[in-house]
């Protein structure tokens, strides 16, 4: 009988065996053509760019080898890099602490439970799906020293007009500006989705307790939005380090390459002076350091992201 008992049990284990594979097949199927897509138009132009940084090439001649001697040039002979390296760390710095703080506080006023919050929701996330081209003309007019609306403001003010984008000084920090009013909606969405997935009972609990609402912000929002809040620092990080298109189209990385960030050298490096394997390189070198900071938040958000 025990035998009997095992082997329907083991002619019942077969077909559900061969399902759960049928299953796992039809799904890798569906994922064929996005795996088929990464691999022919991501993964294999990465590693062709890899192989060009270790050439000299102009795209007029044969590319001549050169090993490591973009790389050795990039880091040890040119101070224009290390200028835009730390124009883009600049950058970072400015827009990513700010444009979390702003979201958050963004955030905490739109979840209110009130007729038509969902407009002021929408209004707020215009500029997120809003032209980068015409989001960056739009602030070259607001900048404008002789007839733009900030200046103009601010006159009332007693501060005399800021020359926005022709200064060294102001430069970088008009694109921020910009930069910081282009992606507020988007992490207010996210920060707005995290808020709404905390308990209310949780609040109705801290209120019993006599917790006033600044210990409540302080206790349960910000603990449990942390998660939240690493996605999107992790993810702002990596897209500041990308920036191009506003400072591009804002300030063509003047004056005095004060607004040159590293995409917009590769930029130069690839399709004005056609120096492939250089902007290669440099390309390279942007992703280790990416690569570098996503691993230390990684690592450490042990400390301080807490997922229950």
């Amino acid at each position: 009988m025990a035998t009997l008992g095992t082997t329907r049990t083991l002619s019942a284990r077969k077909p559900r065996r061969g399902l759960r594979r049928g299953e796992a097949v039809a799904g890798y199927l569906f994922l064929l053509p996005n795996i088929v897509g990464f691999l022919v138009f991501s993964s294999l132009p990465v590693l062709a760019t890899l192989v060009i940084s270790t050439l000299h090439w102009d795209m007029i001649r044969p590319p001549t080898f050169v090993a490591l001697g973009n790389y050795q040039q990039l880091l040890f002979d040119d101070p224009t890099f290390w200028q835009v390296l730390g124009n883009t760390v600049y950058y970072v710095v400015g827009t990513v602490p700010a444009d979390i703080v702003l979201s958050l506080l963004l955030a905490l006023a739109l979840n209110a439970q009130i007729r038509g919050i969902s407009v002021f929701r929408a209004i707020f996330f215009i500029p997120v799906i809003s032209s980068a081209v015409a989001v960056a003309v739009m602030w070259q007019w607001l900048f404008n020293t002789d007839f733009g609306l900030i200046d103009y403001g601010l006159s009332f003010l007693g501060v005399k007009a800021i020359p926005w984008l022709s200064s060294t000084v102001w430069a970088m920090p008009a694109v921020i500006i910009m930069a910081i009013w282009k992606h507020l909606g988007y992490n207010m969405i996210i920060y707005l989705a995290g808020l709404q997935g905390i308990p209310s009972t949780l609040y109705e609990a801290a209120a019993i307790d006599g917790a006033n609402p600044w210990n409540a912000f302080r206790f349960i929002t910000v603990p449990l939005l942390t998660p939240t809040t690493f996605f999107i620092l992790v993810i702002s990080i990596i897209n500041s380090f990308q920036v191009f298109d506003l400072a591009f189209i804002l300030t063509r990385g003047g004056p005095g390459n004060a607004t040159n960030t590293v995409v917009m050298d590769v930029y130069n490096q690839a399709f004005q002076f056609f120096q492939m394997g250089y902007a290669a390189a440099i390309a390279w070198i942007l992703f280790l350091i990416i690569m570098a900071f996503t691993l230390i938040q990684w690592r450490g958000q042990k400390r301080w992201v807490h997922y229950e």
